[in-house]
């Protein structure tokens, strides 16, 4: 029944969505894209435009800590500016109300951040806490339980992205106003699995087991589902959100139709219109665009009001009436929201608009090895190179630019290691999104304490391939296999993009 739903979803989603064809395109234009986007197959040198992978809206500027924090390089100086007043406003902290920092109050009651800087670290990557408790502010754990009938029913129709905790909601705030408690204290053991390579060589992974402690409404509902999450990398939002509907879903294979055991599907959410929107941001690519992504950070890691999600007690759920009770930061002068329309708009312009950095020593021999490494494990079949992106993109800087983000932006299942067991709109507890990899490799320039994979228990690259299963096994398998010379240069380059 649940693979009759989907494939039903998937048949809506390419008529609805995407009409099935890239619209945007002369028949000229569709024959350019179609050729400059096929899979490299000489690796003697770097491909032409290899260089820059977010087209013309790319940054040369990856010498320090603020190498993922640059402007698209294609905007015009009026939209530097409004760049510029988002970064204010994604760096600034936010306070409980009432304050006399009117412009500012409104956070919480109950939140994970004070400000967005501080989970996006250097709008990168964030860390997992370490096991003796310590910071968590980039990590965040998603709630949910067994759904009942009607949840199932509203999940399955896209409508809600799963059934939440009846006092604790859909994600564990671990901080508070004063005069309330938080939700609970995130704790994390590790446990070293070492992994012995064909060659001799042995890496050691972290498999993490998150408990929460000092639980503050009280117990947690039986059957509750738990799923820790680091912040994602924030680079080229806006050109992901530009890749056309239709080259998506024509990497889509739920039903392995090619037979090579990679069956990658969208998550699907309703638009409240009657159509389907295919799902690009999040681990489990439970947002569709770079403003639900935006205000879905707000309402529930800051407890933040937005005219899209209007609940001024944010995540607040109707077991929590000490919560509700608490004083809001709207005000009447500013809209009724806490981030008022203009000031939403301006974090959304923002976060569309941090560029992907130029890639470094592509034409190096051990690199362009690595790229022939990468191929012939297999990676691109999820880890999709190259786009050019919609002529009809929101915004000038993002249109028909040819990029490389290497994702599909599709769900895989990644194999019993990495599951959660959460399932998180149309994705079950074994999938997760294909991540974008321009800009791995600045990861630990930008924080030295950056992590990998959806948790952050990978401290290294090579870790995170390691922990590869599932639709990706044959990849891993293949990369173990590899000499530690061709493993360290196919890791070479990944830290190129």
């Amino acid at each position: 029944m649940k693979l009759r739903l989907l494939s039903l979803l998937l048949v809506a989603a390419t008529t609805v969505v995407a009409g099935g064809l890239r619209n945007d395109l002369s028949p000229s234009d569709l024959d350019r894209v179609r050729a400059i986007t096929q899979p490299a197959t000489d690796f003697s040198k770097p491909e032409t435009f290899e260089k820059m992978q977010g087209g013309a809206a790319t940054t040369p500027k990856v010498g320090d800590t603020n190498a993922l924090s640059q402007p698209s390089a294609n905007l015009s100086f009026a939209d530097r500016e409004r760049f510029s007043l988002g970064n204010g406003i994604f760096r600034k902290d936010w306070v409980t109300a009432p304050s006399s920092t009117q412009a500012s109050d409104g956070l919480g009651p109950l939140f994970n951040s004070r400000n967005c800087q501080a989970c996006h670290i250097k709008d990168g990557r964030g860390h997992a806490p370490s096991s003796i408790g310590g910071d968590a502010v980039s990590y965040l754990v998603r709630l949910s339980m067994p759904p009942n009938e009607e949840q199932a029913r509203q999940i399955a129709a896209s409508l809600i992205p799963a059934a939440p905790d009846p006092v604790y909601g859909l994600q564990l705030q671990d901080h508070s106003a004063a005069g309330l408690v938080p939700e609970g204290r995130i704790h994390i053991d590790y446990e070293d699995v070492p992994v012995a390579l064909p060659d001799g060589e042995t890496v050691t992974l972290r498999k993490p087991t998150l408990t929460i402690d000092e639980p503050g409404f009280g117990a947690f509902a039986p059957g509750l589902m738990m799923s820790g999450r680091i912040a994602p990398a924030m680079s080229g939002m806006g050109l992901l959100e530009a890749i056309h509907d239709a080259d998506i879903m024509a990497n889509a294979d739920p039903d392995d139709k090619d037979g090579d055991g990679i069956s990658g599907r969208p998550n699907l959410i309703a638009d409240g219109k009657g159509g389907l929107l295919i799902g690009r941001f999040g681990w489990k690519a439970a947002q569709p665009s770079v403003e639900q992504q935006t205000v879905h950070a707000f309402a529930g890691d800051m407890g933040l009001s937005t005219p899209i999600l209007p609940d001024n007690s944010g995540d607040c759920t109707a077991a929590q009436p000490d919560c509700h009770a608490m004083p809001n930061g709207a005000q009447e002068r500013y809209g009724d929201t806490e981030v008022p329309r203009d000031v939403l708009d301006l974090v959304v312009f923002y976060s569309q608009n941090l560029a992907p950095p130029v890639r470094r020593d592509l034409g190096k021999p051990e690199v362009l090895a690595g790229k022939a490494a990468f191929y012939q494990a297999g990676c691109p079949v999820c880890h999709v190179p190259k786009y050019v992106t919609s002529r009809n993109a929101a915004h000038e800087a993002q249109r028909f630019q040819l990029i490389w983000p290497y994702t599909d932006l599709l769900l895989h299942d990644m194999g019993a290691g990495l599951a959660d067991g959460r399932g998180e709109g149309l994705a079950d507890g074994t999938e997760w999104r294909t991540p974008p990899l321009w800009g791995i490799g600045l990861a630990h320039k930008v924080s030295a304490e950056a992590g990998f994979l959806h948790d952050g228990r990978a401290r290294t690259v090579q870790e995170a391939i390691l922990w590869h299963g599932g639709e990706a096994q044959t990849a891993r398998d293949t990369y173990a296999a590899l000499t530690k010379a061709e493993r360290d240069a196919l890791v070479k380059f990944l830290e190129s993009l």
